[in-house]
């Protein structure tokens, strides 16, 4: 479906009923297995995503499909612990949807991430990547359909999509922790399956770093409507081929647990530092 300005204006009125005077300055998504970010926030508020006017419910495993507001690491933030995907039957535009109405509450910078098969044979499981671009070849974008010229121009340039000055900001937070932060191409596929080999490869050659379901559709959105963009990938197996083994659901939940520590480190590190 198509939604108007009315639409995203009424679901950001029942959200200002329930915050009071809040204005949240930072929107972070969190990806498979990363939602705890969300436990350390000061002084919550809880919103379930299905009781927002026109927002779709979050029906991936592991996801909370709710919103906490508050404060972390001195900043006022909204977290998604959980987000909507393709996979789930739903369109660019249902995924990117939360994008708008938290950029109507004043919001101006997105922290995204997600849980992605490296396929830089250089990397390893484990790894954390700064999101330098992307690749889409898949279906139309979020952005397709009638424009909303309130949120931005019909034809946006996407050239700095990922914010240069938020992508230095990761480096030096990471430099200052001892944390190794790889760096690199995210390239999007619908799924649900994982890719295959024969994909793998042709993503390497394209120029892919890592590959997954998510996080493009949320940045062409938040690019559109003038946010500044950090994106941190982990990546938490390897892509099919690499390793001559089968990929589970399971695995990149548990790498996500692994990793808590030094992505939590990172990401609280990049607030701190915005």
């Amino acid at each position: 479906m198509s939604y108007t300005y009315s639409d995203y204006q009424e679901s950001a009125d029942y959200l200002r009923g329930v915050l009071g005077g809040f204005s949240p300055e930072v929107l972070l998504i969190l990806g498979s297995g990363l939602g705890f970010l969300g436990e350390t926030v000061e002084d919550p508020v809880f919103v379930d995503y299905g009781a927002i006017p026109h927002f779709k419910p979050s029906t991936a495993p592991d996801h909370k499909g709710r919103f906490v507001f508050g404060r972390l690491c001195g900043k006022r933030v909204a977290v998604m612990q959980g987000r909507m995907h393709c996979y789930e039957g739903y369109s660019m535009e249902d995924a990117a949807y939360g994008v708008r109405v938290l950029r109507l509450l004043g919001a101006d910078k997105l922290v995204v991430t997600n849980a992605a098969g490296a396929v830089n044979t250089d990397f390893s499981a484990g790894d954390l990547m700064l999101i330098t671009d992307h690749v889409k070849l898949f279906d139309f974008g979020p952005l397709r359909g009638e424009n909303l010229p309130e949120f931005g121009v019909r034809f946006p340039d996407v050239s700095t999509l990922y914010t240069p000055r938020l992508q230095q900001v990761a480096r030096e937070t990471a430099q200052s922790l001892g944390l190794t932060l790889r760096e690199g191409v995210y390239m999007y596929f619908p799924g649900p399956q994982f890719e295959t080999p024969a994909e793998v490869r042709a993503a390497r050659i394209l120029g892919a770093d890592a590959v997954g379901m998510s996080t493009v559709p949320e940045a062409i959105v938040a690019g559109h409507c003038g946010y500044e963009i950090l994106g941190v990938t982990l990546c938490a197996n390897m892509a099919a081929g690499v390793l001559p083994r089968p990929l589970s659901g399971e695995e990149v939940n548990e790498m996500a647990a692994a990793s808590a520590p030094h992505f939590s480190a990172l990401i609280l590190g990049c607030l701190e530092a915005m």
